[in-house]
């Protein structure tokens, strides 16, 4: 596994906290409908440095959010370690998107860029709204400016290109906004 780059691995969700005492762990998941991140293995978690595949023995959704048993750990202080780590999975275990269609991971970190070619600055993160996700982009040195703006993802109507070759995102938007 210390061979995989990061272009060979998807972010997925993230392990939070400890849940009980015989080493279940609550799971943030990325992933829709949230229950998938259940489906997928192994999870690769980051340990010392190095990608490295943990299995879950069980899985479950707990109230509003999920929680999990990693294989072979039976013990709250052990479970406590793995607590903040990203879940990653080998990006060929997603499925195939279509025409058009992107990951999140994938928008995450992309310039974005007016149709006029004003640099706004790099997708942070997204949002799910229930209408529309929304793209958080954190202006840098060499954008317009420093603000944060939330910018609607609207394919046509608000985003006019996604190359990934390129990174960037064209956007139809007032940079004023």
């Amino acid at each position: 596994m210390s061979g995989l780059t990061s272009d060979d691995i998807t972010t997925v969700g993230r392990i939070t906290t400890i849940y009980g005492v015989k080493g279940w762990v609550k799971i943030y998941s990325h992933t829709e409908p949230m229950e998938r991140i259940l489906d997928y293995s192994p999870w690769l978690l980051k340990l010392n440095g190095q990608w490295q595949p943990v299995k879950i023995s069980e899985g479950k959704k707990h109230g509003k959010g999920l929680v999990a048993k990693l294989a072979g750990v039976d013990d709250r202080d052990i479970a406590r370690q793995y607590c903040g780590m990203d879940i990653a999975i080998e990006t060929s275990l997603l499925p195939a998107l279509g025409e058009g269609d992107f990951y999140w991971s994938q928008l995450e970190k992309l310039e974005v860029l007016t149709e006029s070619g004003v640099k706004l600055g790099k997708v942070s993160h997204l949002i799910a709204t229930g209408s529309n996700d929304v793209l958080v982009v954190k202006g840098k040195a060499d954008s317009v400016d420093r603000r944060e703006r939330l910018i609607p993802y609207l394919p046509d109507q608000v985003i006019k290109e996604i190359n990934l070759e390129e990174g960037t995102i064209r956007v139809d938007w007032d940079p004023e906004f």
